[in-house]
């Protein structure tokens, strides 16, 4: 009688498990990139008409015990090949913009990865040309910042990476005149790459710099007292007689507050047709 009692105590606390073991490689059964978070979105798919063909495509890598995956106009990432049930898997980067040197891509740049420290991981590809579309190396040149080179038949032309190309009609334009402008030094060098990068920017083939927030005006915008304004009134206007009469003593005319134009000019002042164009076209 003890004995049955025994069994059914010990049949009443058995438990059969028939879920699938998720450690080891049968943890490969979940999707790895269902795992993964990214901060931001890729950009839009830009730069060589040619070369969007490989949008929605994705090519691996294997190394060591990594394997990299590098989708074009989307995403790096990098998945650790091991037993451990909590191998890693992790964004290399996202798609942001192109590298472009002298009118040339030479390369893919995916930022915003995984964090690494204080800061994000960022990846690098450059484009060579190959027999066939393939990742062939990995490099991790500075901490957190890869290398990755791909081969394509896409880039064995010439011109298969150069930017004029690729702009609309009107950019081109635009692009013509700056560099018009820099030819006949109605710009500096850094006049120029900066026109230049905000013409890249507008095309779409880099990402807009984020402008920093304006600092709060340490100037109260309001008066608390009539004394206050008062005084603030007559910093104002000695410092508008201090500019006037700069302008009288150098000849420049200026208008006054009740609309009164004071000419003081005793020669003429003409641009040369290039300098005009040049203000019209806002390069100089």
């Amino acid at each position: 009688m003890i004995g049955s009692d025994l069994i059914k105590t010990v049949r009443g606390k058995m438990k059969i498990v028939e879920e699938p073991n998720t450690f080891g490689l049968n943890n490969q059964l979940l999707s790895q990139n269902s795992r993964l978070q990214a901060k931001i979105s890729p950009s839009p798919v830009s730069g060589p008409p040619h070369l969007h063909r490989l949008a929605g495509k994705c090519f691996n890598y294997i190394e060591a015990t990594y394997k990299y995956v590098f989708c074009p106009f989307h995403n790096v990432t990098q998945h650790e090949q091991s037993f451990r049930w909590n191998a890693y898997s992790g964004i290399l980067g996202i798609w942001q913009e192109w590298e472009i040197q002298n009118n040339t891509f030479t390369g893919m740049w995916m930022r915003e990865g995984d964090s690494c420290g204080n800061k994000n991981r960022q990846t690098k590809v450059l484009l060579v040309c190959g027999n066939s579309s393939k990742l062939v190396s990995v490099s991790e040149p500075q901490t957190c910042v890869y290398s990755l080179t791909f081969e394509t038949p896409l880039v064995c032309h010439s011109h298969s990476l150069l930017v004029y190309p690729v702009l609309s009609e009107a950019l081109q334009k635009e692009w013509d005149e700056i560099a018009q402008a820099r030819y006949e030094d109605l710009i500096t060098e850094q006049g120029y790459n900066k026109l230049l990068r905000e013409l890249f920017e507008e095309a779409g083939l880099l990402r807009k710099a984020q402008q920093p927030k304006a600092e709060k005006s340490a100037t109260p915008l309001t008066h608390k007292s009539l004394e206050q304004c008062t005084q603030d009134f007559e910093k104002q206007r000695a410092e508008i007689e201090r500019l006037q009469s700069l302008l009288t003593q150098h000849n420049i005319s200026y208008q006054t507050t009740t609309g009164e134009t004071r000419v003081h000019f005793t020669r003429a002042h003409q641009k040369s047709p290039q300098m005009t164009e040049c203000i019209k076209s806002n390069l100089c």
